[in-house]
């Protein structure tokens, strides 16, 4: 076998990568008709060249052979990115939704007996007081790994989170639109939804987004315990010991998926608060 090359045995074949600069067979793998061909060359046959395969045009298949690419297996990799991105979202938002209306609870002026509120805050201390990896551990004895088990630990160590700040949120309100609803002998749903939600609502939003954005790193790890996401691979990578090129692959995507989430996290908290 050359120097500096990579034998893959299986079944069915056998395989041998030579190390080069760059990512080898990166866009098209040896199965593919666009092997080989040059940044012209496939330029050309993208336009206007005859088509190599009668199915479909060029570049239809230049895209089915890139997202269907047996070594870097791209498809499965955007696959697992909208995993780790959907377990990040399930999490936080369903946090939001189950810690809102307990945090009502938790507040003291909307919990006259201290009783209940201690009895909800001490909730909150201990499901933030565990960390998600911890969860993890747990609910996937019950659960078994996947998805499913990331998106449950971030909900319960977000619910404890979420409750504490928003009961902060209620107790900082103004109490005279609440007290001018009052006088006109609204009810208390009325009053908690024309005067108390519209003055919580800028820091709900904020939180949200922001711990969204915090989420969607950690569901990388997350998943690399749970077996679902980004995180899946990349420990697969590292465990391997020879794909290197692949952990710096799946490194590069969680940092430009980060980056993404922290840009759209922005631009929807400053247009949602701001309206």
């Amino acid at each position: 076998m050359p120097a500096g090359a990579r034998l893959t045995v299986t079944r069915s074949r056998s395989e041998v990568f030579r190390r080069q600069p760059g990512w080898e067979l990166f866009f098209f793998d040896l199965s593919s008709q666009f092997h080989g061909k040059s940044l012209a060359e496939l330029a050309g046959l993208a336009v206007g060249g005859d088509r190599l395969d009668p199915e479909r045009s060029n570049m239809a298949g230049m895209a089915r052979d890139f997202w269907r690419n047996s070594i870097w297996h791209h498809g499965d990799v955007a696959w697992a990115i909208f995993e780790t991105v959907l377990m990040a979202f399930l999490g936080t938002f369903g946090a939001g939704l189950i810690s809102l209306p307990l945090a009502f609870m938790a507040a003291s002026n909307f919990a006259p007996l201290r009783i209940v509120r201690q009895i909800f805050r001490r909730f909150f201390d201990f499901l933030r007081g565990v960390d998600a990896l911890i969860w993890t551990i747990i609910l996937s004895r019950a659960f078994g790994p996947g998805p499913l088990t990331g998106s449950l630990a971030m909900l319960l160590t977000e619910t404890g989170t979420f409750g504490k700040l928003f009961s902060e949120a209620l107790e900082n309100i103004d109490e005279k639109p609440v007290e001018g609803l009052r006088s006109t002998g609204a009810g208390p749903l009325p009053r908690i939804r024309w005067a108390v939600i519209p003055q919580i609502a800028p820091v709900i939003l904020s939180q949200l987004l922001y711990y969204l954005e915090s989420n969607t790193r950690s569901a990388t790890i997350i998943g690399a315990i749970t077996g679902g996401g980004i995180g899946l691979l990349l420990m697969q990578a590292m465990q391997t010991q020879k794909d290197w090129e692949h952990v710096t692959y799946y490194i590069v995507l969680i940092v430009l998926m980060v980056i993404l989430m922290d840009w759209l996290s922005g631009r929807i908290r400053a247009r949602l608060i701001r309206g």
